[in-house]
């Protein structure tokens, strides 16, 4: 059977290295889903597939060796996994609509992490509704702290939750745990004055060891979520390396925007001529300069006051 594979990785199925044979690619926004979806999963890959799941490194699900003839029927037994995901579809009952734009990864956030500053999945799942579907090749990722296991600095787009922990004097009984934690397991931004402790707002990470480590709850998270928004991050074959900060403080609306900004940015700078129509957004920025890239990033963004804007950018690592 012939078929244009252009047009099948555009409904997010796999090239694979057997002839007439494919993978169909499952998106996992913030890599979180009820259980009742597995069984649609192993529904598909007995009956359509080789009888195996891959689950790949972007939190996603491949189901290998799918017949091309076969695709069709898998993208229909996929519709209420799609509709339950809340993936974002042009026409019901044909699968998804684009490839390009990677999974949404994320950690699993407060929702099960004490050390969470914020509910990945749900952020995950918004910037999800804001950018997919789309072609154009972006990665990013969510981490619900600064121990960053979700690895968000190898993305495009690496967000990191930050809380502004609020302290009340008076719940204080100058045990200094918050001091000790800050020091051994984050920057050291509290100082002893007054035998009570002192935060320097320079120096935070807003990590909230200090909020964990309290025993009378005198250190408590901020209402308002900030974030650390970090660019550029990129494996890959031609100079590799790690994201670089940002704007620190930063809120979900406006990370949402500057997300988007850069897809408008890719479409007028891509190079026409990219293998596969795909091209890192890095590679982008390394050609028009980073300043062109950071006045479309920031348009119409109106930032918090609270936020801190780093400049300017430079990215370190291997050059080939």
């Amino acid at each position: 059977m012939d078929i244009n594979t252009k047009k099948l990785k555009k409904n997010a199925f796999r090239v694979t290295k057997v002839r007439g044979v494919t993978a169909s690619r499952i998106r996992v926004p913030g890599g979180h889903l009820e259980a009742k979806y597995l069984r649609i999963l192993q529904e598909i890959a007995e009956r359509c597939g080789d009888g195996t799941v891959h689950i790949t490194s972007r939190q996603g699900f491949e189901l290998p060796g799918i017949p091309f003839e076969k695709m069709p029927e898998v993208n229909a037994m996929l519709q209420p996994v799609i509709e339950g995901l809340e993936i974002n579809q042009t026409s019901p009952g044909t699968g998804y609509p684009a490839s390009g734009t990677r999974n949404v990864t994320a950690c699993v956030g407060s929702r099960v992490c004490p050390y969470g500053c914020y509910d990945t999945t749900a952020f995950a799942k918004h910037i999800e509704k804001a950018i997919f579907p789309n072609d154009l090749h972006f990665k990013i990722a969510l981490t619900g702290c600064p121990n960053d296991c979700a690895k968000v600095r190898l993305h495009d787009f690496g967000i990191i939750g930050m809380t502004e922990p609020q302290f009340e004097a008076e719940r204080c009984v100058s045990c200094g745990a918050c001091l000790r934690y800050c020091e051994k397991k984050s920057v050291k931004a509290l100082e002893k004055v007054s035998f009570r402790p002192r935060r320097s707002h320079e120096k935070c990470i807003g990590c909230g060891e200090c909020v964990i480590n309290c025993p009378t709850r005198a250190w408590t998270r901020s209402g308002e979520k900030y974030y650390r928004l970090t660019l550029l991050g990129r494996t890959g074959k031609r100079n590799p390396r790690l994201g670089e900060d940002f704007i620190k403080w930063v809120d979900e609306e406006s990370i949402i925007r500057i997300i988007l900004n850069a897809y408008r940015y890719v479409e007028k700078y891509i190079d026409a001529c990219a293998p596969g129509g795909k091209e890192h957004v890095g590679y982008i920025v390394d050609r028009t300069g980073f300043e062109e890239f950071r006045r479309w990033a920031f348009e119409g963004v109106e930032l918090p006051a609270k936020a801190e804007v780093y400049s300017p950018l430079y990215w370190k690592g291997p050059k080939f």
